[in-house]
């Protein structure tokens, strides 16, 4: 494991911290000595979490947010950076998704999945990387996911989103390497999370990963300085696989493989 204090007393800023791989990630960077900032949207989960971390040691603030707000970056940055808390560590880990056919989806879901894992993610990290890049040090991880390495039919919004976010992650870590600002994509595969269910994405939910290994696996790999890290054998393998196979030959298995029931 790296040196735990790489982000001992340092504040790292965690959205989508209330459930799932960003609760997960937060109790990493907490046993590693770090101080958290938990955002999202539900303030009751974010205070369970900030109390259980409080109980074991660990300095917290909340700062509650809706990133579907284009405000709402600004808002957190206010409350944090304007604040007088020098934030080292950004996880950009808030995202949805939405399963089902396109053309008959509601389009604000839609819409809302590009706001959150895309601008959201940009507007973010353009407030608080500035202020890293200036003080020389600093670390990001951006949670992409399998999905980004190739389409994927009936959820299509989100595996594009998610083919951004990895993209930025790493063009965002060849620029800012040379201040001293470390960049990692995050590329897990199913996790154990509310994601299937808000996302009524079921038919995707195979070999589900503990999210506690994909937290563990992240932070590593964050404070290692890697710009890519997949978490499981499997996500290695197809995201390699797909290099070599048409593009066409991969979406029609999966358009078949996950096509709704009528």
């Amino acid at each position: 494991m790296a040196n735990r204090s790489d982000f001992d007393n340092r504040w790292a800023l965690v959205t989508g911290a209330s459930s799932g791989i960003g609760a997960a990630v937060a109790r990493e960077l907490a046993v590693r000595g770090a101080k958290l900032i938990l955002s999202a949207r539900r303030r009751d989960r974010l205070e369970a979490l900030a109390a259980e971390l409080a109980a074991k040691g660990a300095e917290t603030r909340i700062a509650a947010a809706d990133l579907n707000d284009p405000a709402a970056p600004h808002q957190i940055y206010n409350a944090t950076e304007g604040a007088g808390l020098a934030v080292d560590i950004l996880v950009n880990n808030a995202g949805l998704g939405q399963y089902g056919a396109f053309h008959s989806s509601s389009v604000e879901q839609e819409l809302s999945q590009v706001r959150v894992n895309c601008e959201a993610v940009v507007r973010l990290s353009r407030l608080f990387v500035a202020r890293m890049v200036e003080r020389r040090r600093g670390w990001v991880l951006i949670v992409a996911s399998t999905a980004s390495f190739q389409p994927v039919p009936y959820i299509s919004t989100y595996a594009a989103s998610k083919a951004f976010d990895r993209f930025f992650a790493l063009g965002l870590a060849a620029e800012a390497a040379r201040y001293g600002v470390k960049v990692t994509a995050l590329c897990p595969g199913p996790t154990e999370s509310e994601f299937f269910e808000v996302a009524r994405a079921a038919a995707f939910k195979r070999r589900v990963q503990r999210v506690e290994e994909v937290a563990r696996r992240g932070v590593d790999g964050l404070e290692r300085g890697r710009r890519t890290v997949i978490p499981n054998w499997n996500g290695r393998f197809s995201s390699l696989l797909v290099r070599f196979l048409p593009t066409t030959l991969i979406t029609g298995v999966v358009e078949k493989a996950a096509r709704p029931k009528e």
